[in-house]
């Protein structure tokens, strides 16, 4: 039988485990996960030749550019790139020009998303009008309007004024948002470009202290204790930070933070180059905080794993590294990264990717049709990875309009092979880890 707008997912393994099956979908839900006869006849269909099928990755922290820097990226770029990772839904920054700090804008970034529909495109909010610190931006009319916006950040710069960032921590308690920090004191890091240590020192750059972002997570776990606040600490980068998060849990503050792929695999040896590539906020750190990193997001400490993806022109990032701007791709490698530093460590298995990519970063922000059990009933957001193949990344074959990724050449693990959301494929490769359809 046919059956109407309708997807058959043949030959995966739900969270990689156990023995290959198939996935029947009926109007953008599970219908069926298990055998599904011969003579069933879809409207599309896919062979997931084994691999391992998850929940849609959800991308807490992107850098979608538009409205203002359409030449780096766009909405429609940067949602064919996310698609193209294993996403299904992402969150884009606020750091646009203008600046979203009013519904207008906000509204219309999630009115371009479902235009293009390739990924569920919320809008983050900024915290303070034009991302100065200064004054509160129109959380309320945000949170109201057309976008439902329940993230909010001024990423790029830090809430550091404490009265504002009490006001703002209270003002969403009462909104029932939620508020994501860029952890960095200005004044510890005006004019750093690179991680305060032994490399930085030896290649004569300013350097950017631990202290500079750990100081900043310290002081707002006791704003959100006295507020009685939810916290977000955006991109968490030293050991340093991995422990305050553990103590703030311990006294019962309601703390939760992610991780980039980049601090999972990279660190500041890379900046030997000069390469304005690797500059990126906060900085590469050492080997130590990277590896204490995965050991916090395989224990639960960090929640999960966001990309931080933030492209740039050409002429942003080959230049005097300390005039590059900061920022790297990550939506198209997210998962390969996180497959090489978490999964082939043996930090993660495949359930567990999906707890870091999909189920706890829908669950901060209370996503209710993402991260769900892959079972029959349940919103098919669905993502089929290649565990077992490799791939080299091209910087030109990649969706984003900008190619500033720092994974240029190099061969990573696993594969994303086809992305579903509600029901309708966003992405495909042809067979055997060919090019996109």
């Amino acid at each position: 039988m046919t059956v109407t707008g309708s997807v058959l997912i043949r030959n995966v393994r739900p969270y990689g485990e156990g023995e290959p099956l198939d996935v029947a979908v009926t109007d953008g839900v599970i219908a069926a996960v298990g055998a599904v006869p011969d003579t069933h006849v879809a409207d599309d269909e896919i062979d997931g030749r084994g691999g391992v099928l998850l929940p849609g990755l959800v991308d807490l922290h992107t850098h979608l550019r538009e409205p203002g820097r359409e030449d780096t990226e766009t909405v429609e770029s940067g949602s064919r790139a996310a698609a193209r990772g294993g996403f299904t839904a992402v969150f884009a920054m606020a750091n646009t020009a203008p600046v979203a700090d009013n519904a207008t804008i906000t509204d219309h970034v999630w009115r371009l998303g479902r235009e293009v529909g390739l990924v569920d495109v919320h809008p983050v909010g900024a915290v303070t009008v034009g991302l100065a610190g200064e004054q509160l931006a129109e959380m309320g009319m945000m949170a109201d309007g057309a976008a439902g916006v329940r993230l909010f950040s001024d990423d790029g710069k830090c809430v550091h004024d404490p009265v504002i960032m009490k006001r703002a921590l209270e003002y969403a308690t009462g909104l029932g948002v939620l508020i994501s920090q860029h952890s960095e004191d200005p004044r510890l890091t005006q004019g750093a470009v690179a991680h305060d240590g032994p490399t930085a020192a030896r290649l004569g750059l300013a350097g950017w202290p631990r202290a500079a972002e750990e100081s900043i997570v310290a002081r707002d776990a006791l704003l959100a204790r006295d507020a009685g606040a939810r916290i977000h600490v955006a991109h968490a980068s030293t050991a340093g930070t991995v422990e305050l998060i553990r103590w703030a849990r311990g006294q019962g503050i309601d703390i939760t933070a992610e991780v980039t792929p980049h601090h999972l695999l990279l660190d500041d040896s890379r900046l030997a180059t000069y390469d304005g590539v690797n500059r990126v906020n906060p900085p590469l750190r050492e080997e130590s905080d990277t590896r204490a990193l995965r050991a916090a997001l395989a224990e639960g400490v960090v929640d999960c794993v966001a990309t931080d993806h933030a492209p740039h022109a050409a002429q942003e990032k080959c230049c005097e590294f300390s005039q590059a701007r900061p920022g790297m791709l990550g939506l198209e490698t997210a998962l390969s990264v996180v497959a090489e530093t978490m999964v082939t460590a043996g930090l993660l298995d495949w359930r567990g990717v999906a707890r870091v990519m999909s189920e706890r970063p829908a669950q901060i922000v209370g996503l209710d049709d993402q991260g769900r059990p892959l079972t029959a009933g349940e919103p098919a957001n669905l993502t089929i990875v290649d565990p077992d193949a490799t791939w080299t990344v091209r910087d030109d074959a990649l969706a984003s309009r900008s190619q500033n990724t720092p994974y240029r050449e190099m061969t990573l693990p696993a594969l994303v092979t086809a992305t579903v959301l509600r029901g309708r494929v966003t992405a495909r490769r042809a067979a055997n880890g060919g090019a996109w359809q």
